[in-house]
């Protein structure tokens, strides 16, 4: 039986076990929170942080969580929004006037956070090393050409959300993303996750594992659509080994780089399924979360090529809303229970190859602990 620690009430002694039964199968080392009202219910750890199963996770273990990390940039963006400093309805350019060319006069604020602005991919990029220079890629970002007319479709802006977002919020603030959430998020809550890791943390860092039969070449990618037809992308395509990289850890890549555990992401998130505050700490009003779950697009996504709801920075799955990372982690908010859940581990999990149901069957078993 795989050793679990941490804390976990015993209404929820189904998530524990579950936890455990999959670091018995296809885990390495996860974490798992959940978070009710704002205060921890669960908080548990266990096997791994390395490929070898030499050393342990431990309770302060960080690993890359991937695009679990677009929520964290969303509410940052929220957050702006609650204190009148950035209106959602508003025109991007507004913020950002050299984004007003080819055509993006009428990009709003809420099309950036909904996958609906037609910015999927970064033109002209061909290194993952390009995505380091923030400068570049705004500008880059600003010149091109929306691939449809904006608020019209979706289609899932892997690598442009966090550009985009952070780009607004540095105009507004004069700070970086990674700055703003480090000052105005993650301090006043005490939540252990970054975007931009300094080195002294670099020695609690989980590296993400490869899926098995896979190396560290193996690297991101949308998913194929009807008849296993990919939607063409000519941007640089990020590896395992770049996520793993010392140069990505230091870079700010507010949709893929955050750096955390499962009580961060829980943490963070559990402002918003809580009405604006968590652990005595209030980040924005009861009014400021509701984008959070309000629908903007309903329908195909052109990237993901499937039917999605998005809402102002999130995916909506009935009543909860959240976002995954590319591997396996995941986090899922509901409003009206005031839960929020998240796991997060290194080992990655490739769903062309086989099926991944470890973050949705975790969050199972935690609304089984609300009965």
């Amino acid at each position: 039986m795989t050793d679990i620690k941490g804390l976990c009430e015993p209404r929820f002694a189904a998530v524990r076990a579950t936890l455990a039964a999959s670091l018995g199968n296809d885990d390495v080392g996860a974490s798992v929170a959940v978070y009710l009202d704002g205060q921890p219910v669960v908080d548990i750890w266990g096997g791994y942080a390395d490929a070898d199963r030499s050393v342990s996770w431990e309770r302060d273990t960080l690993t890359g969580v991937n695009s679990t990390t677009k929520p964290m940039t969303a509410l940052c963006a929220l957050i702006l929004a609650d204190r009148g400093q950035l209106d959602l309805s508003a025109p991007v350019a507004a913020y950002w006037p050299e984004f007003a060319a080819a055509g993006k006069e009428n990009v709003l604020v809420r099309h950036v956070l909904s996958h609906t602005a037609g910015l999927p991919d970064l033109s002209g990029l061909t290194a993952v090393e390009d995505l380091y220079d923030w400068q570049s890629v705004t500008a880059g970002l600003a010149a091109q050409t929306p691939e449809w007319e904006p608020g019209t479709a979706a289609g899932y802006h892997a690598l442009t959300f966090g550009f985009l977002v952070g780009e607004i919020v540095r105009r507004i603030t004069g700070r970086s993303l990674g700055e703003f959430f480090a000052e105005e998020v993650a301090n006043p809550l005490g939540a252990d996750f970054h975007i931009g890791l300094s080195a002294e943390d670099d020695r609690r860092v989980a590296p993400l594992v490869p899926p098995r039969s896979l190396t560290d070449e193996y690297a991101s990618t949308a998913p194929p659509g009807p008849g296993g037809i990919r939607r063409e992308y000519t941007g640089a395509a990020v590896r395992v080994r770049d996520a793993n990289s010392v140069a990505w850890r230091r870079a700010q890549i507010p949709a893929v780089n955050g750096f955390g555990n499962a009580r961060s992401v829980a943490l963070v998130q559990s402002v918003l399924a809580n009405r604006g505050s968590a652990g005595g700490v209030r980040l924005l009003s009861p009014q400021g979360c509701e984008p959070a779950w309000q629908e903007v697009f309903r329908g195909e996504d052109r990237v993901l090529r499937t039917s999605m709801s998005w809402t102002v920075g999130f995916g909506k799955f009935g009543n909860a809303f959240g976002w995954g990372g590319w591997g396996g982690s995941l986090v899922a908010s509901d409003p009206d229970s005031r839960m929020s859940v998240a796991y997060v581990m290194n080992q990655m999990i490739d769903r062309e190859q086989q099926e991944d149901n470890r973050g949705m069957e975790i969050i199972m078993a935690a609304y089984s602990g609300l009965q």
